[in-house]
């Protein structure tokens, strides 16, 4: 028999878990698995594809639970109670807490777990991680269903949430063994906790270098640093223009150009930051962009000093396209850069030492061809799409299974 599963996503943009859960779906064997999707917002990408239009050219259905605005009343309360817990953060954000469990969580965990009895789903699958998952465990926490959660970033774990993560789920499937261990290390049921890495298609056909510096105007003169992603805090744009900031003045020599693609609430301040700087004329904002492969293939370095990750995709991208990588050391990015073996890695803030990383690659051709070498052939004897939907496809089988049998 099929199995019936709902995959819950109750995300607001489109990241890289957002392609990870596309490309799982795209693959997943429909003799085996019938998914439904459901998810809060029908959020879009740059050149207007929405999540409905993309599920609904593969074959799978969604429903969307409409998200009602914060009432008055949640909105005073939350005031008050950052006030009266000003010196006690954690009691501040337990408080926080309840008031948005009682006016969010809770109606739409009513409305899940109305999905899930009335289309006799056999689990509940969800893609985020357990804090913004919340209303699943909620939903399910009478009903025979199997829960599955994949979590797809370094969680953030208190002892609240790991109860109810070891209480209820059958299974979290970490994105990479990085992510297991800090569930585990949180206190999460290490029986519970099995990884599947991110993964990529290593067989798909691939951007020819100079054939996208071209078409995108680079001179072959011109060293390109470049990152890919959204522009938020996380992602830690705002180290990597200090570090070419001092990049360019100890070689002011030098010519290059930053293409920073990808949009989000921080583009404004890193455009004044390029300036206080002195780098505005070699950044390049592209804003968001469909063909990511193409700019990462016209990299000559590609860069990524996120504070956290999971395990992130646009590395192998950029290995797979043999572009030479700089990471921060941090979970997930750690995991895929063996220091001077794959990429280089530096502590992440480390102005300093991401500068000097970016001079050694700007200078030593060698170096860089080395790396890349590495990289590539790591990517593809180790991160293929088809272990990644394998790996999943047997957690969710033997979840149901498990559960069918209590």
């Amino acid at each position: 028999m099929r199995r019936k599963i709902l995959l819950l996503d109750t995300g607001r943009e489109w990241g890289g878990g957002t392609n990870s859960m596309l490309e799982l779906l795209k693959r997943i064997d429909r003799q085996r698995f019938d998914i439904t999707c459901c998810f809060y917002n029908n959020y879009s990408r740059g050149n207007s594809e929405t999540i409905e239009s993309i599920l609904n050219s593969i074959g799978i259905p969604v429903v969307f639970i409409a998200q009602r605005r914060q009432p008055k009343w949640a909105k005073i309360a939350k005031e008050l109670l950052r006030t009266l817990f000003i010196f006690n953060r954690s009691l501040k954000k337990q408080m926080i807490g309840r008031v948005d469990e009682k006016w969010r969580v809770l109606p739409n965990a009513q409305q899940i777990s109305s999905l899930l009895q009335a289309g006799q789903y056999d689990a509940l699958y969800m893609n985020n991680q357990p804090s913004t998952n919340v209303e699943g465990y909620r939903a399910v926490e009478d009903l025979q269903v199997a829960l599955i959660q994949h979590c797809r970033i370094e969680p953030q774990l208190n002892s609240v949430l790991v109860d109810m993560v070891n209480k209820r789920v059958d299974a979290v499937i970490a994105v990479s063994h990085g992510v297991n261990q800090t569930l585990r290390q949180s206190g999460i049921d290490a029986q519970r906790c099995f990884t599947v890495s991110n993964a990529i298609d290593i067989h798909q056909a691939l951007p020819d270098r100079k054939a996208v510096r071209a078409r995108l105007a680079y001179s072959p003169n011109t060293f390109i640093f470049g990152s890919i992603g959204s522009l938020i805090t996380r992602k830690a744009n705002h180290h990597i223009f200090q570090a070419l900031g001092q990049f360019k003045r100890i070689h002011p020599e030098a010519n290059w150009k930053m293409v920073v693609v990808g949009a989000g609430p921080e583009q404004e301040n890193l455009v004044l930051l390029a300036r206080k700087e002195n780098i505005a004329s070699n950044i390049v904002f592209t804003g968001f962009q469909n063909n990511p492969l193409d700019y990462l293939a016209a990299f000559d370095t590609f860069i990524l000093a996120s504070s956290s990750e999971g395990l992130p995709r646009v590395v192998l991208e950029a290995m797979l396209v043999k572009t030479a990588v700089i990471g921060s050391n941090v979970v997930g990015t750690a995991e895929l850069i063996s220091h001077n073996e794959t990429g280089l890695l530096f502590e992440y803030g480390d102005i300093k030492q991401l500068s000097a990383h970016l001079a050694v690659l700007w200078q030593d051709a060698s170096l860089r061809q080395r790396l890349i070498n590495t990289a590539e052939e790591r990517v593809r004897e180790c991160y293929a799409i088809e272990n990644y939907v394998a790996g999943v496809e047997t957690i969710l089988d033997n979840s149901i299974e498990r559960k069918t049998h209590v």
